[in-house]
């Protein structure tokens, strides 16, 4: 437990170089090899997280600026998912949730219920956000660790079932996402897409971002497209000349080196993940193919992903407005967009329109739901000692908070023990599910 904890605690720049690093050495690469590997990643994780930095920096304040012109005067304020992540470790269930994972995953691989072998270690902060809010609410160890580990499964289930979309469309074989706030956004995008496909005239709309670059030529580019977009961006916060170019220039910036940061990750990547799958392939003989799990920022250097993210800020300050009951005032959360749609574009297939449409109802849904949380998330935060905002009576985020599963999840833990039974037949359900789905993939 000090071992994970330590290792958690140094972040996950740091952490996963040393994972991989040790994931080499037990699959045979060399020392020299795996060293590199594991310093790739982490070097890509830093270099994302520099420039999703730099977006955040820069977007926060344009977005602030945004809600402040619109006059809105809500009651919930946003701040962010450093908030829910204090939450996740603010209790009993934040420490213990990194063992209860890892068991979780080894009893999945070992029943052939999922192909993920989940490395992304830090983002279990997900599935103990949902379990501290159980243990909020009914002060039991052993249903909010149940809850928890339910979280997990349907989101590794859901990891697995995208994986196509990310190799086909993300150009990410071998990869999986199961980050618990991306992939609980990926059944709307299903869903949304079904109704999509019935609607006569709308099913012929396509908006596919190669045929959108040709069609546009140079504007198309994303140093380009990032400068018109951080620049209408800065227009609407109704900044001056020289703020408008700033924030023109950042978010192009953005926009080209996303991608070339995922590519050193994915150099890091590449060798460890055909060596692991390759030891684990013989391990567990007769599952299909298995999949690296890893944090959605391997996926956000999509064009799609980027541009509908950020067309999204001033759509969902929008939102917050004709949305009825709506109290969530999104400020914080709305430069971390991103990761909202890191598996929704794939499962769109890169469509313009397709995305957008998505984007609205899911951010539509996160205020509503957001909305709905924050008593019991500003009760949790207090509970973790997280410094609420002054003049604030109640805060929530849009990550974790305003996803659909975890507030189900919660409502369901209100009833306690047939709580647990409902939430645990469906994760027994899709675990049967999913392994059948694997099961007939081994024979093709």
């Amino acid at each position: 437990m000090s071992v994970l904890n330590y290792l958690v605690d140094l972040g996950p720049q740091v952490m996963m170089p040393i994972i991989f690093t040790i994931f080499g050495l037990l699959v045979g690469l060399k020392f020299g090899k795996a060293l590199k590997s594991g310093l790739m990643v982490g070097i890509g994780f830093i270099g994302l997280n520099a420039i999703i930095g730099l977006l955040t920096d820069n977007l926060g304040p344009a977005a602030e600026q945004m809600v402040k012109n619109s006059g809105l005067n809500l009651t919930v304020i946003d701040v962010g998912w450093p908030a829910a992540s204090a939450i996740a470790f603010g209790s009993a269930v934040g420490v213990l949730m990194i063992p209860v994972g890892l068991l979780v995953n080894v009893v999945m691989l070992l029943t052939k219920t999922t192909k993920t072998v989940n490395v992304d270690i830090w983002n279990y902060w997900h599935f103990a956000f949902t379990g501290s809010l159980v243990y909020m609410l009914t002060n039991d160890l052993l249903v909010s660790l149940l809850m928890a580990a339910f979280n997990m499964i349907i989101i590794m289930v859901i990891g697995d079932r995208t994986a196509p979309y990310v190799e086909k469309e993300l150009g990410l074989p071998g990869i999986s996402i199961p980050h618990a706030f991306t992939g609980s956004f990926a059944p709307i995008a299903f869903i949304v897409n079904w109704i999509l496909d019935r609607i006569p005239g709308v099913n012929k709309i396509k908006l596919d971002y190669t045929k959108f670059q040709k069609k546009v030529g140079v504007f198309g580019d994303p140093a380009i497209l990032g400068t018109i977009i951080g620049a209408l961006l800065g227009i609407v916060a109704r900044y001056d000349i020289k703020g408008v170019l700033n924030l023109a220039v950042v978010t192009a910036a953005v926009l080209v080196l996303i991608p070339k940061m995922a590519a050193i990750l994915m150099e890091g990547l590449m060798p460890v993940s055909e060596a692991v799958q390759a030891k684990l392939q013989e391990k567990f003989k007769g599952n299909s193919k298995l999949l690296i799990g890893l944090d959605s920022a391997i996926g956000v250097g999509s064009p799609v992903t980027l541009t509908i993210s950020l067309l999204m800020i001033p759509i969902t300050i929008l939102l917050a407005f004709i949305i009825p009951g709506n109290e969530f005032l999104p400020i914080a959360s709305l430069s971390g967009l991103t990761f909202m749609f890191v598996l929704i574009t794939p499962i769109c297939r890169n469509d313009f329109f397709r995305t957008l449409i998505v984007g609205i109802v899911t951010c539509a849904l996160a205020l509503v739901i957001g909305t709905n949380i924050a008593p019991i998330f500003t009760q949790a935060a207090a509970n973790a000692k997280f410094s609420i905002p002054a003049g604030s009576s109640l805060i929530s985020s849009i990550d974790y908070g305003g996803s659909w599963l975890p507030y189900v999840i919660v409502k369901l833990a209100e009833h306690k023990w047939l709580g647990v039974l409902i939430t645990g037949a469906v994760s027994l359900a899709l675990m049967i599910w999913n392994r059948t789905l694997i099961l007939k993939e081994n024979l093709e």
